[in-house]
């Protein structure tokens, strides 16, 4: 197999949530794609967080495009100059007020969507959390903190009875086989 190749490449808008790209492409077989759309978009990061008493703390909020509200992880995009753990435990602080003395475990990187999209989402996992601060919400934030106990979340999974998306849904699964790892690992 073989890379494409990028003939021509010109931005149909730039804005700061992403940048739409049209490329010309030629794949190893000859064939040109005049029109292949990329969204550029920044890395994001996100963290299950989960307290002592074994609570994973949620973040709820609507979500304009899926019109509706979900929970979720506290995620967001790191600002410059940051490292991705440091844009994490901003987000988690300013999102819910908490924090935890534990480093973050890094649970895995992954693109979100390389077919059309050149970002990544970082996950990690953060223990021992508890709540230090008031939240510090952006003027276009609003959002609601819940605590729901970790293995009541992997029922409602399960059964479909949490909305919430795919990158909430796959931390918590990561989280879990960390889980089970460690335990195999210390038997």
């Amino acid at each position: 197999m073989e890379k494409w190749k990028m003939l021509d490449s010109e931005y149909l808008y730039k804005t700061p949530f992403g940048n739409l790209r049209k490329d010309k492409c030629e794949l190893p077989n000859g064939l040109v794609i005049n029109d292949y759309y990329v969204n550029e978009y920044s890395d994001w990061v996100n963290a299950i967080v989960i307290t002592k008493e074994n609570k994973v703390v949620l973040v709820e909020q609507y979500r304009y495009a899926g019109g509706d509200f979900f929970l979720e992880i506290p995620a967001g995009k790191i600002e410059e100059n940051e490292s991705y753990e440091e844009g994490l435990l901003r987000e988690l602080r300013e999102e819910t007020g908490f924090t935890s003395r534990k480093t973050p475990i890094k649970l895995g990187e992954f693109m979100v969507n390389p077919a059309t999209q050149t970002n990544k989402v970082i996950t990690y996992l953060i223990v021992d959390a508890y709540k230090e601060f008031e939240q510090d919400l952006d003027d276009t934030e609003d959002i609601e903190v819940h605590l729901v106990d970790f293995n009541d979340m992997g029922r409602a999974l399960k059964k479909n009875q949490l909305k919430t998306q795919l990158f909430t849904t796959y931390a918590y699964y990561m989280a879990k086989d960390f889980f089970a790892e460690k335990l195999l690992h210390n038997k």
